[in-house]
C-alpha cells in the first residue's frame, strides 16, 4: 500500500539509497521570511517504485571467506520527509522517542560531524523544531550479515523473465540490515540484470525457483495470475520423523507473532490457509514431503509442519526447544508470546546464532513490536521503514506482490549503548569524526578498511555463522502457470538415500 503523498499534517517516506540527482531533496530557495520563519522547500515527485543502477551496486563490493559472501562495509544515507506526529516535536525528541538505535549522544556526534542534514544543510542544533515536508538524511557506515557463498544459478532467461534457484540464506531484495547481500543486487551486480520486477517472494531462508519480470506488462501479466490464484507451487523439504504415507491437508489459521523476529503461529484468529503435504520418502528418522500450499501466508509450510508435529529438521524458528517439549505440535506452547519471542531470542543469543534470524542485539527492543492483523507475505519480516537507522523489510501480499504490508515492526530500533570507553562528547569532529566519503557526502566503500569512530559495529566482534548454519531444508522446487512452467533440481538434502 503506497504511502500518501505529503500534505498537512502528512509524511512522505522514501525508499533508502545513495546521495545522487535522484535521492536529493529540492534545493532551498534564498529567501527572506517574515519573523525569520525557517523556509521549508516543497516536496520532489518520487518515481513510483524503486530502481536500481550502476551508481547503487557501486556502493561497496564482495569478498568471500570461510564458504561465505561478505559485504564491505560502506557509507550510506538513509532519506526521509518529516513523518506528520514528528511535525512541531524538536529533532533532539524525535531521536530520544523514536530512533534509539543509538543513545542521543551519538547523534549529536553524528550532527557536529555532518551526517545529519534537514533540507541538505548540516543540522546544528537538534533542537530545531520539525515542519510538514522537512527532508531529512542521516549518513551512517553500514555493515551486512553474510549469507552462504554459493551462487546463484539461472534457470531461465528470455526476453520476458529471469528464473533463478535463489540459494537459502539471501534475502529477496532488500530489506532490513541487506542491501547488497541480496537477491536483485547480486543479479544486478554480477550478471548485469537490472530493472527486474520482482513477481514473488521467498523466505530468507528458503530455496529455489524465484521468478522475476523484465517488464512492467510481463510482471502485469504475471501479478494477475497470482491473483487468480492461477499460480501452482511446490515445494520440498526435510522434516523430523516418520510423517504419514497418506496425504495430510492442513487448514489451520494462521496468525504472526512478531514482526520483528518473524514468527508465526496456528491461532483462531488467523489468516485462513491451507496446505497439502505428502511424503516421498523415510530414512528412518527423518522425511522428505512434497508440500503444496494453496495460500501464501507468512511462514506458512513451516508453521504447518510444526502444527503436525513434524517441524523441518533445522528450521531455526520453528524446530526450537522455546516451543516447548513438544515444540509446538498441536498448537501447544505453554507461554504467552512474550515469554515465546524472549525464549526464542535467548536460545539463539546462547547459541551466538542471531544472525541466522537476520537480527542483531540492537534489533530486539522496539518499541513498535505488535501482533499481527493476519496479513500474508513470503518475506519474514515486514515494517514501516526506519528511515534514520535503515531498520525495514516490506513484505508484500502474495496476492499483490507490490502492495507493501504496513505494520509497525521496525519503526524505531532498540537501545543500542556504544562502549562505555568512547566518550561521544569528546571526539572531534575534524580529525575523528570526519565522513570517510568525499566533500560532497557521497556514499560508498571509501575508507572501508578504517573503523569508524561512529559506529557500533565496527567496535562490535560477532561470530561467523557456519555455511551449514545458512541452510535450511525448505525448497522451492516448481512454479507453474497458465502459459510457463520453471522447475530446479532436487536439492541433495532431499535425495532418498541422503544422511546427514
Amino acid at each position: 500500500m503506497a504511502e500518501p503523498g505529503p500534505g498537512p499534517g502528512r509524511a512522505q517516506e522514501e525508499e533508502p539509497g545513495p546521495v545522487g540527482k535522484e535521492g536529493a531533496a529540492p534545493a532551498a530557495k534564498k529567501r527572506r521570511l517574515a519573523g525569520g520563519e525557517r523556509y521549508v522547500p516543497p516536496p520532489r515527485k518520487l518515481n513510483a517504485g524503486v530502481s536500481f543502477g550502476a551508481e547503487h551496486f557501486a556502493e561497496t563490493s564482495y569478498y568471500f571467506e570461510g564458504g561465505l559472501r561478505k559485504v564491505r562495509p560502506y557509507y550510506f544515507d538513509f532519506r526521509t520527509y518529516c513523518k506528520g506526529r514528528w511535525v512541531g516535536r524538536s529533532l533532539l525528541h524525535v531521536f530520544g522517542t523514536e530512533f534509539r538505535a543509538q543513545p542521543l549522544a551519538y547523534y549529536r556526534a553524528a550532527a557536529r560531524a555532518g551526517r545529519l542534514r534537514l533540507n541538505e544543510e548540516p543540522v546544528r542544533d537538534l533542537d530545531i523544531v520539525l515542519k510538514n515536508n522537512d527532508f531529512l538524511r542521516n549518513t551512517v557506515h553500514r555493515h551486512e550479515p553474510p549469507v552462504t557463498a554459493q551462487p546463484i544459478r539461472i534457470l531461465a532467461e528470455d526476453e520476458e523473465v529471469v528464473v533463478v534457484d535463489k540459494p537459502s540464506s539471501l534475502p529477496v531484495h532488500p530489506c532490513g540490515r541487506f542491501r547488497h547481500n541480496t537477491v536483485i543486487f547480486i543479479l544486478g551486480k554480477e550478471h548485469g540484470l537490472r530493472e527486474l520486477h520482482t513477481l514473488h517472494r521467498l523466505d530468507r531462508m528458503t530455496s529455489g525457483v524465484l521468478m522475476f519480470a523484465k517488464t512492467a506488462a510481463v510482471s502485469k501479466r504475471i501479478d494477475e495470475q497470482v491473483r487468480q490464484r492461477q499460480l501452482e507451487k511446490e515445494y520440498v523439504c526435510r522434516v523430523v520423523g516418520e510423517f504419514p504415507e497418506q496425504e495430510v491437508v492442513c487448514e489451520e489459521p494462521i496468525l504472526v507473532v512478531s514482526y520483528k523476529v518473524g514468527v508465526c503461529r496456528v491461532d483462531p484468529k488467523g489468516k485462513p490457509c491451507q496446505t497439502l503435504f505428502q511424503r516421498l520418502s523415510y530414512n528412518g528418522s527423518t522425511s522428505v514431503v512434497r508440500c503444496l500450499p494453496r495460500t501464501g501466508r507468512t511462514h506458512q509450510i513451516r508453521v504447518h509442519l510444526q502444527f503436525l508435529g513434524h517441524p523441518i529438521v533445522n528450521d531455526p524458528i520453528y524446530n526450537m526447544e522455546a516451543w516447548g517439549p513438544d515444540r509446538g505440535k498441536g498448537g501447544k506452547i505453554g507461554k504467552t508470546d512474550e515469554e515465546l519471542l524472549k525464549a526464542l531470542v535467548e536460545e539463539h543469543r546462547s547459541k551466538q546464532s542471531l544472525e541466522v534470524l537476520g537480527i542483531g542485539e540492537e534489533d530486539l527492543n522496539s518499541s513498535g513490536e505488535s501482533k499481527d492483523s493476519g496479513n500474508s507475505g513470503d518475506c519474514t519480516k515486514s515494517s514501516e521503514a526506519d528511515p534514520i537507522n535503515g531498520s525495514s523489510c516490506p513484505a508484500e501480499d502474495e496476492k499483490d506482490p507490490k502492495r507493501v504490508v504496513k505494520d509497525p515492526e521496525r519503526n524505531d530500533v532498540a537501545a543500542c549503548p556504544l562502549n562505555s570507553d568512547i566518550n561521544l562528547e569528546m571526539l572531534d569532529k575534524d580529525k575523528e569524526l570526519a565522513l570517510c566519503g568525499d566533500q560532497d557526502g557521497q556514499t560508498g566503500e571509501k575508507g572501508w578498511e578504517e573503523k569508524d569512530p561512529l559506529c557500533v559495529e565496527c567496535r562490535t566482534s560477532r561470530r561467523d555463522p557456519s555455511p551449514k548454519e545458512l541452510v535450511m531444508f525448505l525448497h522451492a522446487l516448481r512454479y507453474k502457470g497458465a502459459d510457463f512452467e520453471y522447475c530446479s533440481s532436487m536439492p541433495e538434502w532431499a535425495m532418498e538415500d541422503w544422511e546427514e
